[in-house]
């Protein structure tokens, strides 16, 4: 087996990752040693985890998780992390809510079942805490004593949290302009926060020059060197929506797109499940959601390329404001694959959607959310999401992280004095 060394690494040692096997490359298949590795050494191509899976009857395998913890380390067996995971200090994400969104559904004209798995339950209110939960572990596994990330926000949080839990030291790193409410839930936690004058690609470009140089050693950047394994958590999502849904695949499933990795990590979960005979194998389609603000794998679906060309990002939407995905080329496969599509929205969509999902069903989602939802909504309408199959829509985090995009049209009805007659003269109430 190959080994490839870069910067940064802090220890070539053999280490207790679980079922994980290698690291094997998603391009021409060279397999290398567990390590705080991202690329290949022969095509450059991007490393994911490769596994020796559990053996065995399925309907042991579905008892032994079910038996887990109520969060996703039920799903040890299938993750890059040690067997005694769940006994270590953590914030334990995961086995959030599916919610059987019938309100939504009847607004849409969805008759087959509508869910949204709604991911702001999470500690840190984001599906980030999954993926960032994950890159802890190889971390610890690797000897790397500070945390770090480039970030559209979330991610920021997500590290921040999960170090000062973990005890480790974490340098996180942010376009300037975020939010302000993902800044503050950034800061909070005690570490390094650094804002970067321009956009996310900017950001990242300057975390890869950091892991190459000496100040950047014995860090590890979960969504650079740590990149393969955080990466493994989004699958999580996969699985708990096919146990939540009695061991089955949705039939449709619409996920939002920043780099696509949360996308293609849930299409490989899914593909686990289905070789591990936990779910029945059928067809099922994969639909990715983007703002038209920052839509390069949407213009690429649309326009029958395979080359994702970058743009710059201009919507409300900045956490998925990602304007050159690194996994662009494999959500197209995704996509095609199975039958979904990509599509995105207008900010003016994306903020209707997020008060369509707030009204019908009390979710107050994020502006991916808003995208994901606002997408979901224009493909039915287009016909290219069937309404009679089940379907799923992922919301990814907490509407109080995106205030701004919502705050000009929600708004008190009415400032009365406090008496009846007020409130009567005012026509309150009588609706």
């Amino acid at each position: 087996m190959a080994v490839q060394t870069v910067a940064g690494n802090a220890t070539t040692a053999p280490v207790d990752l679980g079922p994980a096997a290698a690291l094997s490359c998603r391009e021409c298949g060279e397999r290398f040693e567990l390590g705080p590795l991202f690329a290949c050494a022969s095509c450059f191509g991007p490393l994911e985890v490769a596994y020796d899976l559990p053996t065995g009857s399925p309907e042991e395998l579905r008892k032994r998780i079910e038996a887990g913890p109520d969060n996703i380390w039920r799903y040890a067996p299938l993750l890059p992390v040690p067997a005694d995971v769940a006994d270590k200090p953590n914030l334990n994400p995961g086995f959030t809510k599916l919610v059987k969104a019938d309100n939504l559904a009847r607004e849409l004209g969805v008759t087959g079942g509508l869910y949204v798995k709604d991911d702001s339950g999470n500690p840190t209110h984001s599906f980030k805490d999954r993926v960032v939960a994950i890159a802890v572990e190889a971390a610890r596994a690797f000897g790397f004593t500070t945390l770090s990330c480039s970030s559209t926000g979330n991610l920021a949080g997500a590290v921040g949290a999960a170090a000062a839990r973990a005890g480790l030291r974490s340098c996180v790193f942010i376009p300037h302009d975020l939010e302000q409410g993902k800044v503050v839930m950034a800061a909070v936690y005690g570490g390094e926060l650094v804002g970067i004058e321009g956009n996310y690609d900017d950001v990242n470009r300057f975390c890869s020059e950091l892991i190459g140089d000496p100040l950047g050693e014995g860090w590890g950047f979960v969504n650079v060197n740590l990149r393969p394994y955080y990466g493994e958590g989004s699958k999580t999502l996969a699985f708990e929506i096919c146990e939540q849904l009695g061991w089955r695949l949705p039939d449709q499933i619409v996920i939002p797109i920043a780099s696509g990795s949360q996308l293609t990590k849930i299409d490989k979960g899914l593909q686990e499940l289905i070789k591990l005979g936990l779910v029945e194998d059928r067809p099922y389609k994969i639909f990715g959601a983007q703002a038209e603000g920052c839509s390069p794998v949407s213009a690429a679906f649309k326009g029958g390329h395979d080359v994702v060309r970058p743009q710059k990002p201009n919507t409300i939407a900045k956490s998925l404001a990602i304007g050159n995905p690194a996994d662009g080329p494999y959500v197209l496969d995704i996509a095609r694959r199975t039958g979904g599509a990509v599509e995105d929205v207008t900010d003016e969509q994306v903020v209707d959607a997020i008060k369509l999902l707030a009204r019908t069903e009390g979710i107050f989602g994020e502006t991916a959310g808003g995208v994901t939802l606002g997408v979901t909504k224009k493909l039915i309408e287009a016909g290219v999401i069937d309404p009679t199959l089940t379907t799923v829509v992922v919301n990814t985090g907490d509407g109080l992280k995106t205030l701004d995009a919502v705050s000009a049209t929600s708004q008190a009805t009415a400032t009365i004095k406090p008496s009846l007659d007020a409130f009567r003269a005012a026509g309150l109430g009588t609706a």
